[in-house]
């Protein structure tokens, strides 16, 4: 396996609007080699975005095709760039990955739409670029239950590509 420490940008089409990603290939290669190769294969293409967090922290989480929030791609990868994670608070726009726990990143990853505290146990790897505005608009419906629960708007990734530059 080769990895390309190359930046790459993300268009995520939904059935709510587009959302585009710089990813960062330098910071995270591991991570953004990954993301590549599953949009390649059509991994993401028409699966949900299981859950809205809405309290405490403010994330949109996709990425496992079973909608279950414990699908994945059958493998997994160590974390990577933890450093970059100032004050505890991931930024609005950052994108990272979701995990179970240290080196057990797959395919789930969660859009951050309001400044959230977190530990930084989580791989940032992109900055949306456009498109936040469609995930905050996400977010002003809620969830089921409140909170933290999957989105009252449905959210379906209808094609997920990744492309160099």
């Amino acid at each position: 396996m080769t990895i390309d420490k190359a930046d790459y940008t993300a268009k995520i089409v939904t059935n709510c609007g587009t959302i585009t990603i710089k990813l960062d290939g330098k910071a995270a290669p591991h991570t953004v080699n990954s993301f590549a190769f599953l949009a390649s294969k059509h991994y993401f293409d028409n699966t949900p975005c299981h859950r809205l967090t809405t309290s405490g922290i403010y994330v949109l989480q996709c990425g496992d095709p079973t909608g279950s929030g414990s699908g994945g791609p059958g493998y997994q990868f160590q974390d990577e760039n933890l450093g970059a994670i100032k004050n505890n608070t991931y930024p609005a726009g950052i994108v990272a990955m979701a995990n179970a726990g240290p080196g057990t990143n797959g395919s789930q990853f969660f859009l951050v739409y309001k400044d959230s505290p977190l530990s930084p146990n989580y791989t940032p790897f992109g900055q949306i670029v456009s498109g936040l505005d469609v995930v905050q608009k996400i977010a002003a419906a809620g969830s089921n239950p409140p909170g933290d629960g999957s989105p009252k708007q449905p959210v379906v990734i209808e094609s997920f590509t990744v492309t160099k530059g």
